[in-house]
């Protein structure tokens, strides 16, 4: 295989621990209509599917019914504490370093809402750095639909055979696979105990972010 030139990186569950912002979101919704919290292992389990995995799970078929509402109010509160408690996962900012004194060049694609990315991406450095970045809005398609990262890679300048795409969810694994790229599932991220990400076929997996450099070494960057 010849040299990587670029790795695509999702974001919440990825790069960012956004969980315990997006959980008291969540909170804070339940909290305006007299409900009752969930724990933080609640949001762990459910941040990479966005507003809409936490409001349905909290919801149940209600969310259906009153979906516009209950998406504006989440937004909402996220937007006003965006970056109270979100982090870097250890090991980014160091693997993000090893990535630029290899030449290789970075992405994010994410499913988050360009409003939100691009507001929460300046608090952060390391992140605010990585110049190209697809939303889950950018396209009118979104992940797990190849054409996210499929754009990012070409805005990169390169093929999607000279990338490779992580992220912790299974339409990480499969938008990356469909684009025709090396995928790498980050096993730290956010992942129910009821998922099967064995089954997602992704080609490498790591259990914390430096990991990643150990297999990218093996295709000699």
């Amino acid at each position: 295989m010849s040299k990587v030139k670029a790795v695509l990186f999702d974001l919440d569950g990825t790069l960012l621990d956004t969980a315990a912002d997006m959980g008291a979101a969540l909170n804070n919704v339940l909290g305006d209509e007299g409900r009752a919290p969930l724990g933080i292992e609640v949001a762990r389990a459910l941040a990479s599917h966005g507003s809409r995995g936490l409001l349905e799970h909290a919801y149940g078929p209600e969310f259906h019914t009153r979906k516009s509402e209950l998406r504006k109010a989440f937004l909402d509160h996220y937007a006003n504490a965006i970056a109270v408690n979100t982090t870097l996962f250890p090991g980014v900012a160091e693997l993000l370093g090893e990535l630029a004194t290899a030449q290789i060049a970075v992405a994010i694609v994410t499913n988050k809402p360009k409003d939100l990315t691009e507001q929460l991406v300046p608090y952060y450095p390391e992140l605010a750095a990585i110049q190209v970045r697809v939303s889950g809005d950018t396209l009118a398609v979104a992940k797990p639909h190849p054409d996210p990262i499929l754009h990012a890679a070409d805005a990169l300048g390169f093929a999607a055979h000279e990338c490779w795409y992580v992220g912790d969810a299974e339409r990480d694994i499969v938008a990356g696979r469909a684009a025709g790229m090396r995928t790498v599932l980050a096993r730290y991220g956010y992942i129910g105990a009821e998922e099967q990400p064995e089954s997602w076929a992704a080609d490498y997996e790591i259990q914390q972010p430096l990991q990643l450099l150990e297999h990218l070494r093996n295709h000699h960057i």
